[in-house]
């Protein structure tokens, strides 16, 4: 049997942060507010666009792997916040990173989309159509918020991950996978004023970023739980196999749900929420990263991996690691220069969306 072993990781964390008392200087709010209610201490702010960040990430992996651009088959972005819809973000993620004749696709499933796009690859790989991939992970969500509104100003943050998958003999990369969508009640996480529905001759304003944070909750909890049992059913494994469980770091009192609902230890749980809030589909990704960065995956690790995202998209994840934890390589492919602080990037926009709203 063909596997999809994971070879290489990379992340790109914008060097810009807005902290929880900066964000206070912007819409009514405060450090404790948010964080007892989120887990949020801080929300990374790029100021280079969702290509360049899947592009740092995904030559670091590639560093990482010792894979060179022009071996990749596949270049996959997870985004719900591409660069250019027409042509596709991942076709200048492609050439950026000198994949050329590799095929480039964008995929949206908001949040769940990592875990999507590795589905999509491995089943490539798997069915013998490609050899090597890049899977990888970019959001600008800081794009979409509506600074005059607490509650989506304090949530979310820009920055991307990336994997490289290789085809393998060895039992190892993406062992099982349960993916679906909640279409029931869709509306309550989305937003409203985006896309070809609109009349593009009118004015639009800023982005509104809608969601309703109690419903979302439960379904979130449940649909992860139930998605993460199926998947250990079909892989037989009992939760005492689990070694690490890499959630969606969309709110912490959500990642503490599912993690009793699995009676997981904190210790096997990778949470980074309070460092960079959600970035979508970014954050297995860059969790994913971390994880491997701070120890937390040994070789051979049983992870489990869950998200949930507009749609409402719901994914759960069964990855086996391989031996191999740290790089082959690094790449000094990095930022630009940034001279403003996360303030000063958004300042533009929040002037925007205050005298708008």
């Amino acid at each position: 049997m063909i596997y999809a072993k994971i070879t290489g990781w990379g992340k790109a964390i914008p060097p810009a942060s807005i902290s929880n008392d900066e964000i206070s200087n912007i819409v009514d709010t405060n450090d404790e507010w948010i964080t007892t209610r989120t887990g949020i201490k801080s929300r990374r702010v790029s100021h280079v666009s969702t290509a360049e960040l899947a592009t740092i990430a995904s030559k670091q992996a590639l560093a990482c792997a010792g894979v060179d651009g022009k071996d990749i088959d596949l270049v996959l972005l997870a985004t719900c916040t591409p660069s250019t819809m027409v042509a596709n973000t991942a076709s200048l993620v492609q050439k950026n990173i000198g994949a050329s004749g590799a095929a480039a696709c964008d995929t949206n499933a908001a949040c769940s989309g990592f875990l999507y796009a590795l589905q999509n690859a491995t089943a490539q790989i798997q069915a013998g159509m490609i050899k090597k991939a890049v899977v990888v992970a970019a959001e600008r969500m800081t794009w979409y918020v509506n600074w005059a509104k607490r509650d989506s100003a304090v949530l979310f943050g820009d920055g991307a991950g990336a994997v490289i998958l290789e085809a393998s003999d060895e039992p190892s990369g993406l062992m099982g996978t349960k993916t679906g969508c909640d279409t029931e009640d869709r509306d309550i996480l989305h937003i409203t004023n985006y896309g070809t529905d609109l009349n593009k001759y009118e004015a639009v304003g800023p982005s509104d970023l809608l969601f309703e944070g109690r419903e979302i909750f439960k379904r979130a909890v449940t649909g992860m739980s139930i998605a993460c049992d199926d998947v250990m059913l079909k892989a037989n494994l009992n939760l005492d196999d689990i070694d690490v469980l890499i959630p969606h770091q969309a709110n912490l009192r959500i990642i503490q749900a599912i993690q009793k609902k699995l009676d997981i230890e904190d210790e096997r749980v990778m949470v980074n929420i309070n460092h960079y809030g959600n970035t979508s589909a970014a954050t297995i990704a860059i969790a994913l990263c971390e994880a491997v960065e701070q120890g937390m995956i040994k070789p051979h690790a049983n992870i489990m991996s869950a998200a949930f995202g507009a749609g409402l998209t719901w994914a759960a994840s069964y990855i086996r690691w391989g031996e191999r934890v740290t790089p082959i390589a690094t790449s000094d492919y990095t930022f630009p220069n940034c001279e403003k602080t996360g303030l000063e990037l958004v300042k533009d926009a929040v002037l925007a969306c205050q005298n708008i709203d």
